[in-house]
């Protein structure tokens, strides 16, 4: 009986791979097809909240050229990281990689990964371990500023590295990164245009920017290891997201290595 219900899980959970539901569904009542506003690309914040101008491309130092095969093959998921800072203009490189725009066109952005009807329904938060210039601490990237807006620090390192490791499941080499990339999904920016078809390609967009992560560590003599398994309650308390309207889907240490 159980390995019967467990089959018959799978069959139902593997209908989330597939696009079905795009011939089942009547886009003509999306919110985006009934006139409702279209919502921000980027989190609102305050505009008191403080904030850290990151370095622009021209301010970059160090960050390798490689080619694109060296690049592809050197790539591997990294677990081991040195006890040595990343730069803040590497940290403003790799974020500029997997999140950064290119181009505003009006209420839209143009930006370095793609994303399923420009839509851009995912938010990069960082856990802040050993960043030269930054104290340890929770930050959001600002994609239309290239900021970090401060979300809270963190007075003790110890006990962070430890809330991290337990949001992880145990996973306590995330703990010895510089930095823990932490993605969250806001779905309705996704479902404002796709109803319920759009939580498959928020899937696959985060896949997008992880990899843009992989590539671009390669540059700058980092490593990352994509991580898909985690408290769900405890990682999204960890980086102060609701849960229901936002919520962590995926996420990758970055260290030296």
């Amino acid at each position: 009986m159980v390995i019967n219900n467990m089959q018959e899980n799978m069959e139902k959970y593997r209908g989330f791979l597939k696009d079905d539901l795009r011939l089942k569904m009547d886009f003509s009542q999306t919110d985006q097809n009934l006139g409702v506003q279209m919502p921000p690309v980027e989190k609102p914040f305050s505009k008191e909240s403080k904030r850290i101008k990151l370095p622009e491309p021209e301010e970059w130092q160090n960050i390798r050229d490689l080619d694109v095969i060296s690049a592809i093959k050197s790539r591997k998921s990294r677990r081991k990281y040195l006890d040595k800072p990343i730069r803040l203009d590497e940290l403003s490189f790799i974020l500029w990689a997997t999140h950064g725009v290119r181009k505003r066109l009006g209420a839209v952005t143009l930006r370095n990964v793609p994303s399923a009807g420009n839509r851009h329904a995912i938010e990069t938060y960082l856990c802040i371990l050993n960043v030269s210039s930054l104290e340890p601490g929770v930050y959001r990237y600002l994609p239309l500023e290239h900021e970090l807006l401060i979300e809270y620090l963190e007075d003790d390192i110890v006990e962070f590295i430890e809330r991290i490791g337990h949001a992880t499941l145990g996973q306590f080499f995330i703990g010895t990164a510089a930095t823990v990339f932490v993605w969250v999904a806001i779905p309705y920016r996704m479902e404002w245009r796709y109803g319920i078809a759009a939580h498959k390609v928020m899937a696959i967009d985060a896949g997008h920017i992880c990899q843009n992560l992989y590539i671009a560590c390669e540059a700058i003599g980092a490593g990352t290891c994509a991580i898909a398994a985690y408290n769900q309650q405890l990682m999204d308390s960890l980086v102060g997201v609701d849960g229901k309207e936002e919520f962590a889907i995926y996420l990758a240490p970055v260290g030296k290595v």
